[in-house]
């Protein structure tokens, strides 16, 4: 059971500790524990209860009828809004609620939903990838086991992999890339997404997936034929730094385009040229793509 201080609260609810103060006072809506030297703290379920009112009172409950409703009612309350509202800071709530109680019919639902009012992909940015930031941000603060990790990412994993299957081969695209994760890396729900959006705009992807070697990846470069190779570095490399790294990649990528994003590659600050370029963030990623498709759009109207 993860233990919560009231700042780790204010962190993942979006509201205030002096706000959670008064409600706790005013209207006894969470129970805080204190420890053998009165410190206050907070258990699973009150982050669970918190979410709840807080998904509430953003959605127009004013905390007076919360406080009047029981455990059910705030739950069925919670569930009618997230069927029924596609505001993206009350779906993120639904989904960290749906992960922590280990709810696939929650979850199902919510991102079904989504799906059919949204489309897959401005689901993916606007509700998967806002939540998979806070699925970090609760690792950080062990707010979270890793079974309700590998819960929500299969779970995820499986939509990625159902929308790929349903994007038509395009045999004559006029871009091809190579997707990879470098051996011991482990960001294979961004890898895929990246796969469907550059698929999804009729681009060719050979996706190689995790723990490709660069020994493996230069054998692919030399077989298929690619404008761009693609990957994400967010662990730290072992053996060496992540500098020497790009210089291998350089050389077994040499004539291709390196496209490059994750946490390693941000902090270390990564220089960028010709032949690498570094992709700050979703945005940035989008932006790339764009490029790309208007350089496709610009070299198709002079042929």
């Amino acid at each position: 059971m993860a233990v919560y201080s009231i700042k780790d609260l204010e962190m993942l609810s979006g509201i205030k500790a002096h706000t959670i103060r008064i409600w706790e006072q005013r209207y006894n809506i969470i129970h805080p524990k204190r420890t053998p030297t009165n410190i206050r703290y907070y258990e699973d379920r009150d982050l669970r209860q918190l979410l709840n009112i807080s998904i509430l009172n953003r959605n127009g409950f004013k905390i007076s009828r919360i406080a009047s409703m029981n455990e059910e009612e705030i739950k069925k309350a919670v569930n009618d809004l997230s069927s029924g509202t596609f505001e993206d800071s009350v779906q993120v709530d639904a989904l960290t609620i749906s992960m922590m109680e280990l709810d696939e019919g929650k979850f199902e639902t919510i991102l079904s939903s989504n799906i059919r009012a949204l489309g897959f992909e401005r689901t993916m940015l606007e509700v998967i990838y806002p939540f998979l930031d806070k699925l970090s941000l609760l690792w950080l603060t062990g707010s979270i086991h890793a079974v309700q990790e590998s819960f929500i990412s299969n779970l995820v994993r499986q939509k990625l992999i159902a929308a790929l299957d349903e994007i038509p081969f395009s045999p004559n695209a006029e871009r091809s890339f190579i997707l990879y994760l470098p051996e011991g890396e482990s960001q294979e729900l961004s890898l895929l997404f990246l796969q469907y959006l550059i698929r999804n705009r009729g681009h060719k992807v050979l996706y190689l997936g995790q723990n490709t070697s660069l020994v493996d990846l230069a054998e692919a470069c030399k077989i298929y034929k690619t404008d761009y190779v693609v990957t994400i570095i967010s662990e730290a490399f072992t053996r060496q730094s992540v500098h020497q790294y790009l210089e291998n990649l350089r050389k077994v990528c040499s004539g291709k385009k390196v496209l490059i994003t994750g946490y390693q590659v941000l902090v270390q600050g990564i220089a960028t040229g010709p032949d690498i370029r570094v992709m700050k963030n979703l945005d940035d990623i989008l932006s790339v793509l764009q490029e790309i498709d208007r350089q496709v759009l610009i070299s198709t109207d002079i042929q």
